[in-house]
């Protein structure tokens, strides 16, 4: 359980260093716009694989998803 974890917020902080990466390509002048838009493609890239991490360990059964508490 840990170990998905550890792989989810791995995920999540390469999605928001990928993010931190286009808005600093975004607001410098001299920037190039393939930069940027190879930063915004790395972050949905990411966003796809976290969706399939979580469904494939959702799957497997590594994580369980619960109702709101009753």
């Amino acid at each position: 359980m840990a170990l998905i974890r550890l792989a989810v917020f791995l995920v999540l902080a390469g999605i928001v260093a990928s993010l931190g990466v286009a808005l600093f390509h975004l607001a410098s002048k001299r920037g190039e716009s393939s930069q940027l838009v190879r930063s915004l493609t790395v972050r949905v890239v990411l966003s796809v694989a976290l969706f399939l991490l979580l469904m494939i360990a959702w799957r497997v059964g590594l994580i369980h998803p619960h109702g709101l508490a009753r």
